[in-house]
């Protein structure tokens, strides 16, 4: 008798250990033990986890939630601005689960955090520029990127706290239609094109402007020259230079020709 009963607790205590598993939430995460069958199952029990966490596999789970921030560079999406322009958003976002706020984003998504971020909070995102979008005309997009940027973060970041996350950047990555990046790279070329004819202009001016000078000058000295060749000025450079030979000038052999 006093055999079964041992071997009966033993199988008892099998079954127990069979049934009972233990977990560690690390630092960085937020668990949550979830009752998943029973009269016990509901919101009432969703509870936070920290350390090591004991639990039945068979009826209950254990969520890691972690609450250091993670980016995802999401898929890029098409979105219409108020007069029709397409434009193009390939969007990065990077947020944090606020802390205590676990229970709360499992009790209403029923998904684990992977999930959320692929699904409901990349609509969020694209929900978020669309309607931004549909305040701006191209014109005004192109002018106010910054103040239309702004107000995207500000709203998705006023949703997602709302929900038990905080938004810590967004980039955009707006891509502007083809059309629109043509037409300013054809701005930008005529503007180019102006600055370079301009800067020619200047330099064909200045270069005149130099040659007007340097003629004015050959021109003060030529004059400047003539007036000082006199007969006599002449007659000295030639003694100067003579190489002693006598030349002959006319019918009758002069050592100066008249030069007046």
């Amino acid at each position: 008798m006093m055999k079964k009963i041992f071997v009966a607790a033993g199988a008892i205590a099998l079954i127990f250990a069979a049934c009972a598993s233990c977990t560690r939430i690390d630092a960085g995460y937020e668990g949550i033990l979830v009752n998943q069958y029973g009269s016990e199952r509901g919101v009432s029990n969703v509870q936070i986890r920290t350390g090591r966490v004991w639990y039945n596999p068979l009826t209950q789970d254990v969520i890691e939630f972690p609450l250091f921030v993670k980016t995802v560079d999401y898929d890029p999406f098409t979105v219409n601005a108020k007069d029709g322009s397409v434009f193009t958003i390939d969007p990065t976002l990077s947020y944090a689960v606020i802390p205590g706020k676990a229970p709360y984003i499992y009790v209403k998504y029923r998904k684990n955090l992977d999930e959320i971020t692929n699904t409901t909070m990349y609509n969020y995102v694209k929900d978020a520029f669309r309607i931004q979008m549909n305040k701006y005309t191209t014109e005004q997009l192109i002018s106010n990127r910054q103040q239309f940027e702004d107000s995207v973060q500000f709203n998705l970041n006023k949703l997602m706290n709302s929900d038990g996350f905080k938004l810590e950047s967004l980039t955009s990555g707006l891509i502007y239609p083809k059309s629109i990046v043509e037409a300013v790279d054809a701005k930008n070329r005529a503007v180019q094109e102006a600055m370079q004819a301009q800067n020619q202009l200047v330099k064909d001016s200045i270069d005149a402007r130099r040659k007007v000078i340097v003629a004015e000058g050959e021109r003060q000295a030529n004059l400047l020259r003539q007036s000082s060749l006199t007969p006599l000025l002449i007659q000295q450079q030639f003694i100067e230079k003579w190489d002693g030979k006598t030349p002959l000038y006319g019918n009758v052999p002069t050592f100066f020709k008249k030069v007046d």
